[in-house]
């Protein structure tokens, strides 16, 4: 058995409240074109070793120039891997300050936690502090101030509206059923937000960052648990 790897992955605001809630159980992340050449007409099936190999219906894209076709590893790992979250930060340390975002010696992490010197920015503001950080982007967070590690239960490849209202809900999404008269959108200063339905609430979610809904791509789809760091 091949030893667990732990490897990032960066979350929005919302998605980690959601992780820390426990409402967010899986997620969706579109297999990227340099992963299947420019074939849009494949499916991937799993192999013994976890690996997925494409099954072409026209194109052979995923082949090397001697005709081998080669195996798609999931960028996000395998069943009992790690995933520890990258989320918007700051940390009011001297040394962190300077960079390269090394871990001080002197800084205890569950100490700079609780007294507000390391902050993030999903949980808003501790009420002492006067101004907002200057925040740092989570591409740019180090192992050593995540809070939140996942621990992959399983992966699989699907359809992006292949999702069932069940795994639109695993996915954290919010619903808006508060006031029916509003029927089934909620509109804030005319942006379609949340919806009664979970499957739409997802869309709503892809679109808002980028996503598109309507290609219906094909999706790494990583279920995990949340354990202790």
């Amino acid at each position: 058995m091949s030893q667990a790897k732990e490897r990032p992955i960066l979350f929005n605001g919302p998605m980690v409240r959601a992780l820390l809630d426990g409402r967010k159980t899986v997620t969706r992340r579109p297999i990227k074109p340099s992963m299947r050449g420019f074939d849009v007409s494949f499916e991937l099936h799993q192999q013994d070793d976890g690996s997925w190999r494409p099954m072409h219906t026209f194109d052979e894209s995923c082949m090397d120039d001697q005709g081998t076709e080669h195996p798609i590893i999931c960028p996000y790992g395998q069943i009992g891997d790690r995933l520890w979250v990258r989320e918007t930060w700051h940390c009011d340390h001297f040394e962190v300050q300077r960079g390269p975002y090394l871990k001080p010696a002197d800084l205890d992490i569950a100490e700079a936690r609780e007294d507000g010197t390391l902050v993030y920015a999903a949980d808003g503001l501790t009420p002492y502090e006067a101004e907002q950080p200057v925040w740092k982007p989570s591409i740019h967070m180090p192992r050593w101030a995540s809070r939140i590690l996942l621990e992959i239960t399983n992966v699989r490849v699907e359809r992006l509206q292949d999702i069932s209202k069940q795994q639109a809900l695993a996915e954290g999404v919010r619903l808006y059923t508060d006031h029916a008269e509003c029927g089934d959108w909620y509109h804030v200063e005319g942006i379609e937000t949340y919806s009664s339905d979970p499957r739409k609430s997802f869309e709503l979610l892809w679109e808002s960052t980028g996503g598109d809904w309507a290609g219906n791509p094909w999706v790494w789809v990583v279920e995990f648990k949340r354990i202790e760091p």
